[in-house]
């Protein structure tokens, strides 16, 4: 990747390609963006206070957990804790990503790991594969409509999300789960990736029965990733002998 092919991979055309590749997770981030606004409804929130959440927070996961904490006696630092639980694999994301994005400057980088979703770090780490640079216009083209549509699906599911009598039995709540499921398998093709997710997801269940959620998501995260890291090495060394 040179600075040539950077710098003429700029411009309206690359922001566009971004939008391209976005508009699948715009359509299956939708049902989850108009439950959250209708759970934040039921839950006493106002409005307002559901779109700002969105707006602030652009965080499906870790915004549901606030959802089910706020309101309640648990102490405000627990809180903390646990939505920082939910939203530890970001913390990798940004590691991982973060070695291809050395030509950004640093206010990009500052709006680029804000907007630094499963689904956005997914289709960088795409990108890399095809050689491709990640570009501030190309990876702003993923992330803002995503990030608009979010807001404004927060904003309608919690002015008539309450006509729906029960979102959750007509499993609009699933669509994203499916969406992820489909992300994961996305990386099928990559060397150990059937021992790494394995890894993950049998430590992330057994997390969940002894530990609860959200701490699962984390553990399951760091299982996958210290396989990852004994495996690599291990591999490398065994290529450099041959």
């Amino acid at each position: 990747m040179t600075i040539d092919s950077i710098a003429m991979a700029k411009g309206p055309g690359e922001f566009m390609r971004g939008v391209q590749r976005g508009i699948p997770v715009l359509v299956a981030a939708a049902p989850f963006g108009l439950l959250f606004g209708t759970i934040a409804h039921e839950n006493g929130f106002s409005t307002f206070e559901a779109v700002l959440m969105s707006a602030t927070i652009f965080a499906g996961a870790s915004q549901m957990v606030g959802l089910d904490l706020f309101g309640t006696k648990v102490a405000p630092w627990l809180i903390v804790l646990s939505i920082f639980a939910v939203n530890f694999r970001h913390v990798l994301y940004s590691a991982t990503i973060g070695r291809h994005l050395s030509h950004w400057s640093l206010p990009e980088k500052i709006i680029g790991f804000f907007f630094l979703i499963d689904p956005q770090f997914a289709e960088a780490e795409r990108r890399v594969e095809e050689r491709k640079p990640i570009t501030f216009a190309w990876y702003m083209g993923l992330g803002l409509p995503i990030y608009l549509s979010w807001v404004i699906e927060s904003w309608l599911g919690a002015l008539f999300g309450r006509f729906i009598p029960d979102p959750h039995a007509l499993g609009i709540d699933f669509l994203l789960p499916i969406y992820f499921l489909g992300l994961v398998m996305g990386f099928r093709k990559r060397a150990m990736w059937l021992p790494v997710v394995a890894t993950s997801g049998v430590a992330s269940i057994v997390a969940f029965h002894l530990v609860g959620s959200p701490w699962h998501v984390s553990i399951g995260a760091m299982a996958g990733v210290v396989l990852a890291a004994f495996i690599t090495p291990a591999r490398s060394s065994q290529e450099d002998e041959t």
